[in-house]
């Protein structure tokens, strides 16, 4: 019935489906199996994508040549650019998607690549041969041929779902559970582990006054996630979101139902995600503040039903309603469906290398929460490098491993693998050391030649990318030669509040000032206007961000320099550490059980110190 695949991806979530893109449009054949087809690419909790850092993930899967801009850009309801009031290098895409859109523009995508096929059923088992994961055996007993495996199973994983003292296997609401691939892979030797995440209730959108709350509109410029197409929504046309907030009341009746609460009555056994916990964790946590925020978001274009982003819970129903209810705008409120978590299997990440193919099978691919991370972005980016790196494998082609300097899709991979988790890790800003360079408005410069290369990002993707460079020096060099007047320029400073010329000067030298802006700069001035007016906004903003940082990007771009030493100081494979008796213990136990690549991965490996990497050095020096 079946033909033997290259790649075979198990489970159509967020990860699942840009592995499976990726390997195909690289020219795999591929077959996708999922539980249910008519969920593919369901987002099982907040119907939003992007935010801080997640945004830049997803203009970095774009510029590689994935789908997940592309899919938001035709799906959002409302966009914002978060940071704006901070410098380029924290300034973070955001979109409200129509969920039920998402959904659908994902599989037609899918459903219009070429070497992909589908199948619904679940998978019980990996079939390995020679310690190479060569099939899988399905729920309905196929047994299906292929040269590598990627595993994206999300929560599905012996998943438990968990409504106050209720609780039943669940792998999302009102979907089975998956049994039978960790105990197979606990045999094998791996290490698995528990984790918990939650979801709000869903609410009733016709019971909510929204009179009582703040309305958050979208942004008056839709920028949107994707470098190929950009988005259709006009500003016109977003909606809103809202802001209301809980108070002491509110966490008074929520503490009634602790008592019956599977966490604190030692149900749920996992690690919740420290920077989304639930309400009652709030609660808990942050015992001195008498209000929480909650964000009131539209599901999407032709539905009234809310999802309450803040309310995350796992207590009884009566107690979520009786507690929303004193809400201010919730007074009314009708509940679709209640807030429940989930706890699941995963597999610390530290088992995987650097492609995210399995240290114990060959031809074997992790990605998504079944590693231990939280997000739809941090899913997708996973499951995109698994893509590329099952196909490159089955092509004995070299894997694709992003280095931190080059993109957050490198910082995430390397701190899984360097550090473990054992709470679902997010990501930040704040855990990229080199941000200023890794912004989300140069991923294309940075990442786009490199899907072009391995066959992944189109010939016209590569063509924008060239035209963009182009466009920018174009620029850069006008303005970097070009004098201005005061005469022509001195109305435009005092519209903000800057000190006027009282000689010509480099339109560049100007830009440097604090507040000077060089969009409006070509607005407010008729000389610039003629020479520059013609520039898209996407471009001028480029040009402005690298010659008002040339400065900081130069002495990151050296940092990265002086680091890379480290990066192309190999270790040899299977390196004894035992024989080093200078090393800590703890260095001695980490550097056996992750076994570093390089001298700069050592020294990133969480309970090493610098002591430890100079013993290494002088070793490798011998």
């Amino acid at each position: 019935m079946f033909q033997e695949y290259d790649v075979i991806v198990v489970g159509a979530g967020h990860a699942g489906c840009e592995a499976a893109a990726a390997a195909a449009n690289m020219g795999s054949s591929v077959l996708l199996i999922t539980m249910n087809m008519q969920t593919i690419a369901q987002m099982s909790c907040n119907p939003a994508m992007g935010g801080i850092a997640k945004g830049q993930i997803v203009k970095e899967i774009d510029a590689l040549g994935g789908y997940s801009g592309i899919v938001t850009n035709r799906s959002m309801i409302q966009f914002r650019m978060l940071n704006r009031s901070k410098g380029p290098a924290m300034w973070s895409p955001r979109a409200q998607s129509d969920r039920m859109l998402f959904a659908t523009t994902w599989r037609e995508v899918l459903e219009q690549t070429p070497n992909l096929d589908f199948y619904q059923d679940t998978v019980n088992e990996l079939i390995i041969k020679d310690g190479a994961a060569v099939g899988v055996i399905t729920g309905l007993g196929h047994r299906i041929r292929s040269k590598s495996v990627v595993l994206t199973n999300g929560t599905f994983l012996n998943g438990v779902i968990h409504i106050g003292e209720k609780n039943f296997g669940g792998g999302r609401v009102a979907e089975k559970a998956a049994f039978g691939i960790t105990e197979q892979l606990v045999s094998l030797g791996f290490e698995s582990d528990r984790l918990k995440t939650g979801t709000p209730p869903r609410i009733d959108g016709r019971s909510l006054d929204y009179s009582k709350m703040e309305e958050q509109r979208g942004d008056d410029e839709v920028v949107g996630f994707s470098y190929l197409e950009k988005p259709t929504l006009k500003k016109e046309n977003q909606k809103s979101c809202w802001i209301t907030y809980t108070s002491q009341e509110v966490h008074d009746i929520l503490k009634t139902g602790f008592n019956s609460s599977p966490m604190y009555q030692g149900r749920i056994q996992g690690s919740g995600p420290r920077y989304c916990p639930s309400i009652e964790d709030k609660i808990n946590r942050f015992a001195e503040r008498d209000r929480h925020q909650l964000f009131v978001e539209p599901e999407g274009w032709n539905t009234v039903e809310i999802y309450v982003n803040g309310f995350s819970t796992s207590l009884s129903e009566e107690i979520q309603i009786q507690a929303l209810r004193k809400v201010p705008g919730f007074e009314n409120c009708k509940m679709f469906r209640p807030g429940y978590a989930i706890e699941y299997d995963y597999f610390p990440p530290t088992q995987l290398k650097f492609s995210l193919e399995t240290k114990l099978i060959k031809g074997l691919f992790f990605a998504g929460q079944i590693n231990g991370t939280t997000g739809y972005e941090e899913a997708a980016c996973q499951g995109l490098m698994a893509g590329i790196n099952a196909h490159q494998i089955t092509k004995k082609l070299a894997p694709l491993v992003l280095s931190r300097s080059e993109a957050y899709i490198g910082v995430l991979i390397d701190d899984l693998i360097n550090k473990g988790t054992d709470e679902p890790y997010r990501m930040f800003t704040s855990r990229a050391e080199y941000r200023t360079l890794l912004r989300q408005d140069n991923a294309d410069m940075r990442l786009t030649e490199i899907g072009y290369k391995i066959g992944l990002a189109t010939q016209e993707r590569m063509e924008r990318l060239i035209y963009k460079k182009q466009q920018v020096e174009e620029i850069k060099v006008t303005i970097g030669k070009r004098n201005i007047e005061p005469e022509n320029v001195n109305e435009y400073l005092s519209l903000v509040y800057s000190s006027p010329l009282v000689s010509r000067q480099k339109i560049s030298q100007l830009l440097l000032r604090p507040g000077i802006n060089l969009k409006e700069m070509i607005q407010n001035i008729p000389e610039l206007n003629d020479l520059m007016g013609h520039y898209e906004n996407e471009i001028i903003e480029q040009v402005e961000i690298q010659i008002k940082y040339e400065t900081y990007i130069q002495k990151e771009k050296e940092l990265v320099g002086k680091m890379s030493q480290l990066e192309n100081l190999l270790i040899p494979d299977n390196f004894n550490y035992n024989k080093l008796v200078s090393l800590s213990n703890e260095a001695r136990q980490k550097f056996t059980k992750i076994q570093p690549r390089t001298l700069g991965q050592a020294s990133r490996i969480s309970g090493v110190n610098p002591s430890d990497v100079q013993i290494l050095m002088v070793f490798m020096g011998r």
